[in-house]
């Protein structure tokens, strides 16, 4: 995560981690979903949060939760329903499931049938939020798999190169990969020069937003420092910003991912449906491949090879996609994950409220 986007150290609670998590679960629990569930789901957000992915853990993302699922936009008992089903591939309706509900299960899904036939996925439709694609790469990561994972639900946030009204959401891909001794490959990003939950930490701590990372209401991209703007106030754009620096590249996976979350799954095109979305996950047995003994080691040799290269002047050191989220989650697990205090203030305020428990400070 970029310094800016970081809670400011005067502003900082340091929670443990098993604390933040019973009062996730009992929040989760308090809205009705059923304790397993509220449990893979917290999992979800405080992977998240161990990982310095605090824009998809439990600070933006649990206050919008209950507030869907008290308007009942988000079912927190669903059934899902598996439509179509081969020995590879799965298409299930989840019933209005928030995301971080059934991803879990369709991840194991997808990486089950990969452990007996090679490689599989599962297409997901009528689902909310993912709460960040990367967890789901790396449940198959950390089961000796190489794991994929998209998302393309909440529509009409980002233009495309040339136009002036919003088409795609932000449309976020990971992939994660395990070596031996090396952590992991994890990378993990929206399709746009930033996601809309980091422009949300940016007006938390009160940080600018770069030129080129999003668009007035018009669909001109802002090209100058602004205070990041509140939701509704501005479009996303693509990675790239502008067509000259490449944004049709971004708008291309954008709309790659929309192909496969959404018309695959059969939920129909995003932008003309809305919400819910659909996502896609997908795994990849090594072994059916290669040996995996070898690729482990060979990960390991690439891996190293990349954080051997010489820095370029003014800079400490060269990183992969992972190794800085590893490192955060030692050092996290050991000293606590770092809250901004209004975070802590409104779990303290809704718990009161809720008559649940919870010790954060």
């Amino acid at each position: 995560m970029l310094e800016r986007f970081k809670v400011p150290e005067q502003d900082r609670v340091y929670v443990s981690e098993n604390n933040i998590r019973e009062a996730t679960e009992a929040i989760l629990r308090h809205s009705g979903v059923p304790a397993e569930e509220a449990a893979s789901s917290t999992d979800v957000l405080i992977k998240n949060d161990l990982r310095g992915v605090e824009s998809h853990g439990v600070s933006n993302g649990l206050r919008r939760y209950v507030a869907e699922y008290g308007s009942n936009a988000l079912n927190p008992t669903p059934n899902f329903k598996v439509e179509r089903e081969t020995k590879t591939t799965m298409t299930v309706d989840a019933d209005g499931a928030l995301g971080i509900h059934v991803g879990p299960w369709a991840m194991q899904q997808a990486i089950d049938k990969a452990k007996e036939f090679g490689m599989a996925a599962v297409a997901v439709k009528n689902s909310g939020h993912l709460a960040g694609c990367g967890y789901y790469a790396m449940m198959a990561a950390e089961q000796g798999m190489i794991g994929h994972c998209m998302t393309a639900g909440g529509a009409l946030q980002t233009v495309p190169p040339f136009g002036s009204k919003p088409v795609m959401g932000t449309n976020p891909i990971a992939w994660a990969a395990p070596a031996r001794n090396m952590p992991p490959f994890l990378f993990d990003v929206a399709t746009t020069q930033v996601a809309n939950n980091k422009i949300g930490l940016a007006g938390r701590i009160g940080a600018d937003i770069e030129p080129g990372w999003i668009a007035g209401l018009d669909g001109e991209p802002i090209l100058e420092p602004i205070p990041a703007p509140k939701i509704g106030e501005f479009y996303s754009l693509h990675i790239g910003g502008t067509r000259e620096n490449g944004s049709h590249k971004g708008f291309g996976l954008a709309l790659m991912n929309e192909i496969i979350c959404n018309e695959l799954s059969g939920f129909g095109s995003g932008p003309v449906h809305g919400n819910p979305g659909g996502h896609f996950f997908q795994a990849y047995d090594i072994e059916a491949f290669t040996d995996t003994e070898k690729f482990l080691d060979d990960m390991d040799s690439l891996l190293q090879y990349i954080v051997d290269v010489p820095p370029a002047k003014g800079f400490e050191r060269v990183l992969y996609a992972g190794l800085k989220e590893d490192e955060d989650e030692k050092d996290r697990l050991a000293n606590g994950i770092p809250y901004h205090r209004e975070v802590v203030e409104w779990f303290e305020s809704y718990c009161a409220e809720s008559g649940i428990e919870c010790n954060l400070r």
